[in-house]
């Protein structure tokens, strides 16, 4: 039986566990989060794992728990910090021809005026949001350039307060009544989608409150979402995806997703995660 450990949140981790060990697969959760750990002493047998699922979102824990186990990693830490670079993703599905909202990457300091001259090249309103962070954290949508300075300064307190090391920001395109999608993209195919709505605001962040509904996309979104997979080379990747009428762009990606309810995927989908992670152990 293939050894998988596991370090992604607890909700993938009850999902996932029982469809893998009815193809083989032993999950386990391994963490050091929110611990205390002997790094003579290791909490975990590495000779019970193959393999690893999602490199930590903390990387400094998540280099702790590698050199415990030392597995390959279905997304190891370069597809993880690939997604999480915002900008560094997004110019990479640019250059590769994968459609991307306008986006301006502002590194602070930046010169006040070239950070307005950004604001009037995207056009109003744009949506701000920090480089690096997740789950919404500080994205906001601005419509005047006077404003934009006291988002610039309120990003300082949120970098800040994360710790990501990260001062940067991205200006973006806003892409108005956009219908918002989070594509499953597996091994190179789509194995589910789900329709984000907030009933309250644009931000459709399903960690904020926001439901999402599973749907079959069509032929053209679906392409989209693998070839956004395909450009930042990661096996497993949420893409977000905005649609508003003939206009659909990747907005952002995320190779650390949330497995959800069967409901949401399509038939296969745990054959094909079993699949990777057996091919994942098979570098060990």
């Amino acid at each position: 039986m293939v050894g998988l450990a596991v370090a992604n949140d607890a909700e993938t981790f009850e999902r996932m566990r029982g469809p893998l060990a009815d193809r083989g697969i032993r999950a386990e959760h391994v963490s050091v989060r929110g611990d205390v750990t002997p790094l003579a002493d290791p909490p975990v047998d590495p000779s019970r794992f193959d393999a690893g699922f999602v490199y930590p979102g903390r990387l400094m824990e998540g280099g702790v728990v590698d050199a415990f186990l030392g597995v390959p990693w279905v997304n190891g830490r370069d597809a993880v910090l690939r997604s999480r670079n915002k900008a560094g993703a997004l110019a990479t599905l640019a250059d590769a021809g994968v459609p991307v909202p306008e986006t301006v990457y502002v590194s602070n300091p930046a010169d006040e005026d070239a950070v307005r001259e950004a604001f009037e090249r995207v056009g109003s309103p744009v949506v701000v949001k920090p480089n690096s962070t997740t789950r919404g954290v500080g994205v906001t949508k601005v419509h005047d350039a006077d404003s934009l300075s006291g988002v610039a300064d309120y990003l300082d307190l949120v970098h800040d307060y994360r710790a990501t090391g990260d001062k940067s920001y991205l200006i973006q395109e806003y892409v108005p009544d956009a219908a918002d999608y989070r594509v499953m993209v597996l091994d190179g195919e789509v194995v589910g989608a789900v329709r984000r709505e907030a009933s309250d605001g644009w931000k459709h962040n399903v960690h904020r409150g926001a439901t999402a509904e599973g749907v079959a996309l069509p032929d053209e979104l679906r392409a989209l979402a693998v070839d956004a997979a395909d450009a930042l080379g990661v096996d497993f990747l949420g893409v977000d995806v905005l649609v508003s009428g003939d206009q659909a762009v990747v907005n952002e990606t995320n190779a650390r997703p949330t497995i959800d309810d069967d409901a949401k995927y399509e038939d296969g989908f745990y054959d094909r995660l079993a699949a990777l992670v057996e091919r994942t152990a098979e570098e060990n």
